[in-house]
């Protein structure tokens, strides 16, 4: 067995056995009572790789934009977009670029979703940073909307609350909870698969959930979770994995510590206190 797949553990200040994870930073967050629930540096500002497409599927969805509304790929859409199903020319709907965005992490198709909203490619940009701000996301900016750029950046804390409220709008959620889809683009059928490995497994009950590497970032993870038999929301964040694996393991080790000891957590509070951080 790989070591990654096999949980670790430290004892913290009050004796107690918590998780010690591999990772740069991550947190377990309880969405419905804003408390922090366990956390490793989870107010480090970190490179968040392609978690940014979160806000920009929200910031598109605010927009108004219809999803019906026909869109032809430009050769600046697919310029350089490492991961992406597209080819200039291909025509799709804002529908069919919304589930290759939140599926299948498509660059090109958040490039062509700033660049048809009324905002336009660089006013889309600021409008999702301005909107990390509306939602208190204190540590959070974004610098293009494909998470490419490491100058996309936030907190494990800040992610969690985007991740939750993210995943509560059905529109969003419904999306990132599917482990394949098709889109078809004239005659070419295009099958797109989640980057998700939780969704793809099916091993949980994952409500929402975006995955995120760029070199600078590391492999990153952000899900919203519902714990098995209190049915409670839990956020878990894995920044700065060092495999594409080791971020799945990571969030896996943190969600079945959480379900092993919920009423213990949930009863005395562990990690800090949520007012000792920003709201």
């Amino acid at each position: 067995m790989r070591e990654v797949e096999t949980p670790r553990f430290r004892i913290d200040a009050l004796g107690l056995e918590v998780p010690d994870v591999r990772a740069a930073a991550a947190i377990i967050y309880n969405p419905e009572t804003n408390e922090v629930l366990w956390e490793s540096n989870a107010q480090d500002q970190r490179s968040i790789a392609s978690i940014t497409k979160v806000m920009t599927a929200l910031v598109f969805l605010e927009s108004g934009t219809p999803m019906n509304t026909p869109v032809t790929l430009q050769r600046s859409d697919v310029y350089r977009a490492s991961t992406t199903y597209l080819r200039a020319g291909y025509q799709v709907t804002a529908d069919d670029l919304m589930n290759l965005l939140l599926i299948g992490s498509d660059n090109a198709a958040a490039r062509a979703l700033a660049r048809v909203s009324p905002y336009g490619a660089a006013g889309f940009v600021d409008r999702m940073t301005q909107k990390a701000g509306e939602l208190g996301l204190e540590r959070t900016r974004y610098a293009d909307p494909s998470g490419l750029l490491a100058s996309n950046v936030s907190s494990a804390y800040d992610m969690a609350r985007l991740i939750a409220f993210a995943s509560a709008d059905d529109r969003i959620g419904t999306i990132m909870r599917k482990a394949t889809h098709t889109v078809h683009a004239g005659e070419r059928t295009i099958n797109v698969r989640s980057t998700n490995h939780l969704v793809r497994s099916g091993e949980y009950d994952v409500l929402g959930g975006k995955t995120g590497f760029i070199n600078r970032s590391g492999y990153c993870l952000a899900t919203l979770l519902r714990l098995p038999k209190s049915g409670t929301q839990v956020a878990v964040v894995v920044l700065g994995a060092k495999t594409n694996q080791g971020r799945f393991w990571e969030t896996r080790h943190l969600f079945n510590w959480m379900s092993t000891h919920t009423q213990k957590v949930l009863g005395i509070g562990q990690a800090p206190q949520p007012q000792e951080l920003p709201q």
